[in-house]
Parts: structure tokens; sequence; C-alpha cells
């Protein structure tokens, strides 16, 4: 069936809710998270580049847009689990990246095939590429608890996941990182004070860490 069945697959990331199983005031789908990763990803490295950093931006737009293809074979795993045990991270990225070779192999055209492996690897890495993803991923974690948070939203889950989100970003090199916790971070801090729940107590532990 060849790129058709890629191009139809992507529907399916449309129907893949994240965190599942919890309580939400907003769903959000992998589809749309995909998307805005690409966008905080976009000033994220504008960021970069105004500090002098070389940016490779099309390996960013792939590595961005598709980071999260591997879902449409295993869903979305809650962040908790999946980061329960270095172990069971590792096992899942490998299901993960089996799913995928295998799909390649089975669907696209062999003249494409390493364009689609390129494409759809891992690409969290150490390179200012892959931090930057890292740190989009991340932040559209704390937009996504965020917005449960300053509603009242009493999962622990959210409160897990804004924590987390932000201990991981601010251990990050990065200019963009700076630029969030000098910038960015503060005005989600002041928009959350009407919450019932500390949003700034939270954020405080969170940096402490």
């Amino acid at each position: 069936m060849g790129v058709h069945t890629y191009f139809q697959s992507l529907n399916d990331l449309e129907r893949i809710i994240r965190c599942p199983g919890k309580f939400k005031f907003e769903e959000h789908s992998v589809s749309a998270h995909s998307w805005k990763v690409v966008q905080y990803a976009k000033t994220l490295a504008d960021i970069e580049e105004l500090n002098g950093v070389t940016v490779d931006w099309k390996k960013l737009y792939e590595i961005t847009s598709s980071h999260d293809y591997g879902e449409i074979f295993i869903g979305d795993i809650k962040t908790p689990v999946k980061h329960y045990s270095l172990e069971l991270r590792a096992m899942l990225q490998k299901v993960e990246e089996g799913m995928i070779g295998h799909f390649i192999e089975e669907h696209i055209p062999d003249n494409l095939k390493a364009i689609f492996r390129r494409q759809l690897r891992e690409g969290k890495d150490d390179s200012v590429e892959g931090l930057i993803l890292e740190v989009a991923d991340k932040l559209d974690q704390v937009y996504e608890a965020f917005a449960e948070l300053r509603r009242g939203n009493t999962e622990k889950e959210f409160v897990t996941m804004y924590r987390e989100a932000i201990v991981k970003i601010k251990n990050i090199r990065l200019h963009c990182v700076d630029y969030f916790l000098e910038h960015i971070l503060p005005d989600i801090v002041k928009e959350g004070a009407q919450s019932p729940i500390d949003i700034r107590k939270i954020t405080d532990e969170a940096l402490a860490l």
C-alpha cells in the first residue's frame, strides 16, 4: 500500500488520548500534542539562534513532528509508568522502535525506507536539536498539567506531571531553558495564582530539586 498506508495511519494519532484513565477538563490527542511540540520547538530554536547557536532546522522539524509516531502502535503510556525505571523505559523504546521498523519494512517503498528510518527515529539525544525536542516535549507536559491544576483538578498525576516536567527542563543546558525559567515560568505562576491548587508552591518545590 506504500506511503498511502503511512498517511492514513496518521489519523490514528488523533484518536489516542494523552494521560488516559484520569479525569481531565480538557482532552488532548497525541496528534495535537505533536503539533504543539513543533510550535514550541520553533520558538525555542529561534532563541538559541539569537544566542549564536547553529540549528539544523530540517532535522528539528523531522524529529519534532514525528517524535510520537510510535504511539500508534503502543498508545500513550502514562509518564510515571513510562519513567518508573530506566530498564522499563528502554524496553518500551525497544518495542516502539521495533514496531516502527516493521511498519517501514512492510509498507514503505525501498527508495524511501532510509528516509523514513531517519525521520521516525528517536530524536531525543545530546544534539542541540535533540535537546530542544526534549524541552518542547516537556513544555507541553507543563502546559497540559497547568491547565488542569489551574481549574482545580485534584488528580495527583497532574501535580507529578507538572513538577517532573519543570525538573527535567531546568536541568537541560540551553539558552531557551534560561529564557523559560526567567520569562515564561513566572507568567505561568502568576496566571495560576487564583487556582485552588497552590501552583507557586509546586513550582518552587520543582525548582529546588
